[in-house]
């Protein structure tokens, strides 16, 4: 089992994503982030579950889909990984956006 470390971008873009959808609903902003955090708990136990990013050549940068969003996250040992970035799938991630 690993331990998932959500860094301070990646709770930034939780943020955002709340807040913007919350401009329409809070309902539906709340249910988006918990289905993020649902998500991100099936790594507990496989962190290899998703897939390498192909933006970058390390299997070390993976990550998972939940609706329209990409998850990023960096396997930094066989007892962690760092949530880095949760990205809409129309926006382009940028090696300098995974800091």
């Amino acid at each position: 089992m690993v331990k998932i470390v959500w860094t301070e971008i990646a709770t930034d873009d939780l943020q955002d994503i709340y807040d913007y959808i919350a401009d329409d609903s809070e309902r539906y902003a709340s249910i988006t982030v918990n289905k993020f955090y649902h998500r991100v708990q099936e790594l507990i136990g496989n962190p290899y579950l998703g897939r390498k990013v192909p933006e970058f050549d390390s299997n070390l940068i993976q990550e998972i889909i939940s609706g329209n969003y990409r998850i990023v996250y960096r396997i930094i040992n066989k007892y962690q990984l760092d949530i880095v970035r949760v990205y809409h799938s129309a926006r382009l991630l940028k090696k300098s956006s995974l800091k």
